[in-house]
């Protein structure tokens, strides 16, 4: 365990303050799932999470093989295609706005009353 130890501010601790600060984690709010690096391999894992697009899927790998093809390959990853990259868009954007709400509420001036 770390203990966390509040010094008054008279100028001799502040390398300590400084030490001990630098072992807790910031205020800040962050709501958002993603980051740039892990954008597409966590979403992607979360898409085929649900069950209709591992059918989809599912569909789409057994119609590589040509005894079992039914419909041109093309056709059958249409589906899973325009689904995954709806799904993908509507992520992003709605991640991106979350990103941008934080920001804005992590860069906002706080009043601190005494008593």
């Amino acid at each position: 365990n770390t203990w966390r130890i509040v010094l008054p501010d008279n100028g001799r601790q502040w390398k300590d303050c400084k030490r001990a600060s630098t072992v807790y984690s910031r205020n800040r709010i962050q709501t958002t799932k993603y980051t740039w690096f892990t954008f597409l391999p966590q979403n992607l894992l979360r898409q085929f999470h649900r069950l209709g697009n591992l059918y989809f899927f599912f569909l789409v790998v057994l119609n590589w093989f040509p005894q079992v093809q039914a419909f041109q390959r093309e056709i059958t990853m249409l589906p899973l295609v325009v689904v995954l990259l709806a799904s993908m868009t509507k992520d992003a954007i709605e991640d991106y706005r979350k990103h941008q709400y934080d920001k804005k509420i992590n860069f906002t001036n706080t009043r601190v009353y005494n008593k």
